[in-house]
């Protein structure tokens, strides 16, 4: 979610969606196609770089967004934040840039996007670039969904290390309410996630014969790739990830594009493999 302090990476992935934007009304340019652009989780139009002592602010996606003109607009922008003072800010900041046909409102991005579904559905001439960066893991696999069969372009920058990582104990001692959200948010089933990410090893000693649970040290890969195929059950195609970490070389995202044209997923690939490399 946007204007919260981030890394480098942050520039690094709004740089990857201005990118694509781009390429994208390129392409459509030479189609008769209504354009939609949507961001679910938009923040205030700004973001923080750095930390509290040290930063600098940078626009945020909606704005670089926003700006593009060249050589054609999206026909409609529609940003959600759900916080009311942040949307208020971001309201003020894109409507300076484009006033005409920028929508913002204060909601749910799950409520919202199965309005942006029903909109799609009455017009196969309705074509929508999503993107999705979630506050936490504040988007549910049932939102995804809605998206089936429709004229989607999908960017979605998912915590994996983050969010999904965190929760997946050790252990194995994970409470009922994380199981929930774990399978809410990726529409995958606490038996998949477990036999992709665990094992079992029977050790024995002086005390005798137990079950000893590992969890593999490749955890959020895994996740990623099991995240990846169901996402191929809604889309044709899924692009590779940017792969985000941080100081530590720990995985945080995985940032991505889900299509089901080959030509957007070539594209998001060769964007992606340049920042990869840079990694």
């Amino acid at each position: 979610m946007e204007n919260e302090f981030g890394g480098s990476w942050t520039e690094t992935k709004i740089e990857i969606l201005e990118k694509y934007a781009s390429a994208y009304l390129t392409i459509m340019n030479k189609y008769p196609f209504h354009l939609t652009y949507f961001d679910g989780f938009a923040g205030s139009g700004e973001i923080k770089i750095g930390n509290e002592e040290d930063f600098k602010i940078i626009e945020g996606a909606a704005q670089k967004i926003v700006d593009i003109s060249t050589p054609r607009s999206f026909d409609i922008y529609y940003f959600v934040e759900k916080d009311e003072k942040k949307k208020q800010r971001l309201e003020t900041s894109v409507r300076s840039k484009r006033p005409n046909n920028v929508f913002v409102v204060a909601e749910d991005c799950n409520v919202v996007l199965e309005r942006l579904a029903g909109f799609l559905r009455k017009d196969k001439m309705r074509k929508t670039l999503v993107f999705l960066d979630p506050f936490g893991m504040n988007l549910d696999w049932s939102s995804i969904e809605n998206l089936k069969g429709l004229g989607v372009d999908l960017w979605l920058l998912s915590p994996t290390g983050v969010g999904a990582n965190r929760l997946l104990k050790k252990d194995l001692n994970i409470s009922e309410a994380w199981w929930k959200r774990l399978e809410k948010f990726f529409g995958i089933d606490r038996e998949l996630i477990t036999k992709s990410i665990y094992q079992e090893n029977t050790v024995t000693d002086l005390f005798g014969s137990r079950t000893v649970i590992t969890k593999s040290s490749q955890a959020n890969d895994k996740l990623f790739e099991i995240y990846s195929e169901k996402l191929k059950t809604i889309f044709a195609l899924v692009s590779n990830p940017y792969v985000i970490v941080n100081r530590n070389n720990s995985l945080m995202y995985h940032f991505f594009c889900a299509s089901n044209n080959e030509s957007a997923i070539k594209i998001a690939n060769d964007l992606v493999s340049k920042h990869n490399k840079k990694t």
